[in-house]
């Protein structure tokens, strides 16, 4: 006996539109700064084009254990700073 399969539309084709508008950036080409080692972006006459600013941000994480001469129980702290 031959199983028949039944043929599914993907349930991610409903979920998909349509892409925006594409936009022209403004830079033709990114370097690397050899002394600031961040991203230097040109346009097509090769002058630095201004990308704007963003922030950078650090985390920290640690760990706490109790109850060490049965079961453990265990947990966590974090915090993170951003600017």
């Amino acid at each position: 006996m031959h199983a028949q399969l039944t043929h599914v539309r993907p349930w991610g084709l409903d979920r998909l539109g349509p892409y925006p508008n594409t936009v022209r950036l403004p830079f033709t080409t990114t370097t690397i700064d050899p002394y600031t080692q961040t991203g230097v972006f040109r346009d097509g006459a090769g002058h630095v084009v201004e990308m704007g600013k963003h922030g950078t941000s650090s985390g920290t994480e640690t760990s706490t254990s109790t109850n060490l001469d049965s079961a453990p129980d265990s947990g966590h702290d974090q915090d993170s700073t951003q600017d």
